[in-house]
């Protein structure tokens, strides 16, 4: 079992940055993919941005270069580097783990972060 928890949401002004956090602690063997996903209001849940124990990562359309994802994994964290961010960004942030890249869709969820972009 993996247990997930994301930190570093809030509000931002239009163009701003903020950077989230997740730690994994538990069954480690499950998180060697690691990724994000956002919920805004009244949305479905989309991928936000993934990066495997090896280092190779992949974002969702709409990051634009915009987006970092990166890892430490002798602190089993994983961070979403976040810049120029804008109103629509506006969403709850999910940190996701899987064991393989195969896996149609993540085995483990964090609770979520929300971030607030302003006009």
């Amino acid at each position: 079992q993996v247990q997930l928890v994301e930190s570093g949401g809030g509000l931002v002004q239009a163009g701003g940055s903020l950077r989230l956090a997740c730690a994994a602690s538990g069954s480690i063997a499950s998180t060697s993919i690691m990724g994000w996903y956002r919920q805004a209001p009244g949305k479905q849940r989309e991928f936000v941005a993934r990066i495997t124990s090896g280092g190779m990562t992949k974002y969702g359309d709409f990051v634009t270069g915009r987006f970092t994802i990166s890892r430490d994994s002798a602190k089993n964290t994983v961070y979403l580097q976040m810049n120029s961010l804008k109103p629509e960004d506006t969403a709850v942030y999910s940190c996701a783990a899987q064991p393989y890249l195969s896996d149609v869709a993540p085995r483990s969820w964090g609770q979520g972060t929300q971030v607030i972009g302003e006009e």
